[in-house]
């Protein structure tokens, strides 16, 4: 049979997602506790990797079993056997045509940005940062640019392995709670770095550092260093995968509530 989970995880003490001969990641961690639970080696396919110090509200992977167990113990099950900050969400059986990545039509990220001038200490690793006021209408404008399909190129990193730059970018939503802004993010897909690589692009807009017209400029130069650095991990949140109603899969998790 074929399972599909719900993972969320704090990402800052791992090296990214996918799996390394340090075991340091969240995919062995996971495959770790999956196996002591089902007591047979378990290899998981993810929806979306995320970096060293991202965050996972709700990564969804998928896998074979011959164990056959009620949902519910699979979750407190493989729980048992994972460190504090990784937990399993859910879990529902699906048919063996799911795939947790090529089944899901989009994917959204969220980054939150904490605007002060003293450095974070309680949210350390879990936000970004900038001392300086950020001016919102003027990031609304800069993001505009990157709406609908186009070549992001130049917000790709040059480790990036996918086939095709072009990528179709179907909302960003800018928001602010207090001293805090969340960027909200969905795309067909995304490279490797493109949040990072845009959020330098736009908190340069919204520091008075750029012109919003100059986000469009860089997105016409197909060309990395036309942008910004790339900004920090620790503000950068999966949200996870977009799924078509027919596989009755939950699009949230109760981690989104802790979302600042």
């Amino acid at each position: 049979m074929r399972l599909a989970l719900g993972i969320s995880y704090h990402g800052q003490a791992y090296e990214g997602w996918q799996s390394q001969l340090s075991g340091r990641t969240v995919q062995d961690r996971l495959e770790h506790a999956l196996a002591q639970f089902a007591t047979h080696p378990v290899s998981t396919v993810c929806a979306g990797r995320t970096d060293a110090g991202v965050h996972g509200l709700m990564q969804v992977v998928h896998f074979d079993t011959l164990l056959e167990r009620e949902e519910f113990s699979w979750v407190r099950g493989t729980n048992r056997f994972l460190p504090a900050d990784i937990a399993v969400q859910w879990a529902r059986p699906v048919p063996d045509t799911f795939h947790s990545r090529a089944s899901a039509v989009a994917r959204r990220y969220s980054y939150v940005v904490l605007e002060s001038p003293v450095r974070p200490s309680v949210d350390a690793g879990r936000v970004g940062w900038v001392f300086r006021p950020l001016d919102e209408s003027a990031m609304h404008a800069g993001a505009a640019a990157l709406l609908g399909e186009h070549d992001f190129t130049s917000f790709r990193a040059s480790a990036c392995q996918a086939k095709s730059p072009v990528k179709t970018m179907k909302h960003i939503g800018i928001s602010r709670r207090g001293a805090y802004w969340r960027f909200d993010f969905e795309a067909d897909a995304f490279l490797h770095h493109m949040i990072r690589n845009i959020m330098g692009c736009l908190l340069a807009i919204g520091q008075g550092h750029q012109r919003p017209d100059w986000m469009a400029r860089v997105l016409d130069a197909r060309d990395r260093d036309a942008a910004a650095p790339t900004f920090a991990p620790d503000g950068l949140y999966f949200l996870g995968p977009v799924y078509e109603a027919h596989w009755g899969l939950p699009s949230r998790t109760a981690a989104y509530d802790g979302l600042p």
